[in-house]
């Protein structure tokens, strides 16, 4: 007797969604070979192709877009179901905050778990850098905040979630075989400065960039400022200069220069959770859920 998965259901919703088995294992917690898994064993159970696979992306086939109207009503009613259920049925809102990068990146699935399985709690999401963060934080704006910092620098009462390893990011596929030595000097030929684009101060991958370039003697001038992350990779994409971003979130249409072929030393970022002591039981569930998906995250990273 067939019986139908409802995890294999969710994975083919995030991946008709993404069209892509990296940022679907991403989003599911899974490594990609387990979501090429679920699917061929959905594709199996119903005897039918739900994808035209190329190298990079996927797309739906006819059988695959009649499964997902089915698919996203089954879950759906799952959703609702378990919710019925739900013995810790937690009721308020939380103000909470983080760098825009993480926001962007980490959090959309996390917290829109967190809602379904909490659908009577309100998050109030803002993003800003660091240590404006912290200072609504210290002025009761936020109840939880996310913050980037060197590891241990900025607060001590901060709760590690993970590491970032930061990469240098240009649109040049020149520089990407290249020795950084070698095409720099080739790069100052025709420049007068080594073009950043940074986040203003304060900003914890401005001040790393800067300090590395400064360690390693490089002429540097920061061309584009910008405080937003869809705004600097729109600048970096149009060759307006180069930038500092963690590996993992670089994406495909940008060139990660590896610090093995000479690019300046980047030290690591220390991402955190930042909560006021005694908070309520709805703070400390939505503290919780973060630091388990984010743990769960890193495992398949």
């Amino acid at each position: 007797m067939r019986e139908l998965d409802i995890g294999l259901l969710k994975t083919f919703i995030i991946l008709a969604e993404t069209q892509n088995f990296t940022k679907t294992a991403k989003r599911v917690f899974r490594s990609q070979s387990a979501v090429s898994m679920q699917i061929s064993k959905l594709e199996e159970l119903l005897d039918c192709e739900l994808f035209v696979r190329d190298k990079r992306n996927v797309k739906l086939t006819n059988d695959g877009e009649r499964l997902r109207q089915y698919a996203m009503q089954i879950v759906r009613l799952s959703d609702e179901l378990l919710n019925q259920f739900n013995q810790e049925d937690y009721v308020g809102s939380v103000n909470f905050a983080s760098p825009e990068d993480f926001a962007t990146y980490y959090l959309p699935s996390i917290l829109a778990d967190f809602v379904k399985e909490h659908p009577r709690v309100t998050l109030n999401v803002n993003c800003d850098l660091t240590l404006n963060l912290i200072n609504d934080f210290e002025n009761d704006k936020y109840d939880l905040i996310v913050i980037k910092q060197e590891p241990g620098k900025i607060h001590k009462d901060a709760q590690p979630l993970l590491r970032e390893e930061l990469v240098w990011v240009g649109e040049d596929e020149r520089f990407f075989d290249k020795h950084f030595k070698k095409a720099y000097e080739e790069y100052m030929e025709d420049h007068d400065f080594f073009p950043m684009v940074l986040s203003p101060a304060p900003c914890v991958y401005r001040k790393g960039a800067l300090e590395a370039l400064d360690k390693a003697g490089v002429l540097w001038k920061n061309v584009y400022t910008s405080p937003s992350f869809a705004g600097t990779l729109a600048a970096v994409n149009a060759g307006l200069g180069f930038t500092v971003l963690p590996n993992e979130m670089v994406p495909d249409n940008l060139y990660a220069y590896e610090f093995s072929r000479g690019w300046p030393k980047l030290k690591e970022a220390e991402i955190c959770l930042l909560a006021k002591p005694g908070n309520s039981q709805v703070i400390n569930s939505l503290v919780a859920f973060i630091s388990e998906r984010i743990s769960v995250m890193k495992e398949f990273q």
